[in-house]
């Protein structure tokens, strides 16, 4: 039995702008999901069991991704709700606001924003990623029930977005 790991660098090559992309979906902003991407593969560098297989390996790198854009939504809530208590009124804009404003025009995106988190990452996970049902239940360590709820649920609030009835 060797000590044969993935190669990283190949799996960067070949995933890294997938794992943009999914992250984007499920914030709504190019910055933020960069981050969150990178952060998926240092992990993957500086796991403790090396990874031997590629088809693990991807899903290990979605299910930090996945993980690491909750945490962000549960951080981006303290940090509203903290932002509220402390804003002054102010009808300027910052900088961080007006870059993010190219990325809002998308209707999708927008639509996708609109969903919980829970509809969004099961959406996104289903649809864009072409993930099954059962694979995204393991994922998100829920039923497959969940998943086919939350999809059928999830489908019709961003139908109802992009029509305009939500």
């Amino acid at each position: 039995m060797t000590d044969e790991r993935v190669n990283l660098a190949d799996l960067y090559a070949a995933h890294y702008p997938a794992m943009v992309r999914l992250a984007g979906f499920l914030l709504g902003g190019a910055a933020s999901a960069e981050d969150v991407a990178q952060d998926a593969f240092v992990r993957m560098a500086t796991a403790t069991v090396p990874l031997r297989e590629p088809d693990r390996a991807l899903g290990y790198l979605r299910s930090v991704v996945v993980n690491a854009c909750r945490s962000s939504h549960r951080h981006r809530l303290v940090v509203d709700r903290y932002e509220r208590r402390a804003r002054v009124v102010n009808d300027t804009r910052s900088a961080e606001e007006s870059a993010l404003t190219a990325f809002d025009r998308d209707e999708l995106v927008t639509a996708l924003r609109q969903l919980s988190p829970r509809k969004r990452e099961v959406v996104v996970l289903r649809h864009y990623c072409d993930m099954s049902e059962v694979a995204v239940a393991d994922l998100l360590g829920v039923s497959v029930g969940t998943v086919k709820s939350l999809a059928s649920r999830g489908l019709a609030d961003l139908a109802a977005s992009m029509r305009g009835d939500a």
